[in-house]
């Protein structure tokens, strides 16, 4: 699954929001902190962070890996429950015109049948590509509104 915002802004402002996933927090519309683990400092394929996660009265944290990652244009990383598998998340940019930047946020859905099962428990959704969906429309919104600032 993606979603595409236009945002007015040079690539290079984007990707200063959306290149370091543990300064996304306050950008996220469900992950409320994100810290470094391990030796890990900085974004780089193989780095790890965890992420807490909020949704409504609901609470749970995840290990997250980076597996993607190009400077200025691309980030991705595979997110897991202790063992289990959950996701692939990721942002890709793109210039667009003289003053512009397309940004797409990516969703890979990795749960096995235990998540799938537990996951509307946790997250209060059964829905999960339409919660995501509409997660993601309010992170670009918010992305796009500091990048226009």
């Amino acid at each position: 699954m993606e979603v595409t915002e236009r945002i007015d802004a040079a690539p290079e402002r984007v990707w200063q929001l959306v290149g370091n996933p543990v300064e996304l927090s306050d950008l996220t519309a469900e992950c409320v902190a994100m810290t470094w683990v391990g030796d890990s400092s900085g974004p780089a394929v193989g780095a790890r962070f965890r992420g807490r996660n909020r949704s409504g009265w609901r609470r749970w944290s995840t290990t997250c890996t980076i597996v993607g990652y190009e400077a200025g244009s691309e980030i991705a990383w595979d997110v897991t429950f202790g063992p289990l598998r959950v996701a692939r998340w990721g942002y890709r940019i793109d210039p667009d015109g003289p003053a512009g930047t397309t940004i797409r946020e990516q969703f890979q859905d990795h749960r096995g049948w235990a998540l799938r099962v537990s996951g509307p428990l946790v997250r209060g959704t059964r829905d999960t590509d339409g919660h995501n969906r509409t997660n993601m429309a309010a992170t670009l919104a918010r992305i796009k509104a500091r990048a226009e600032a």
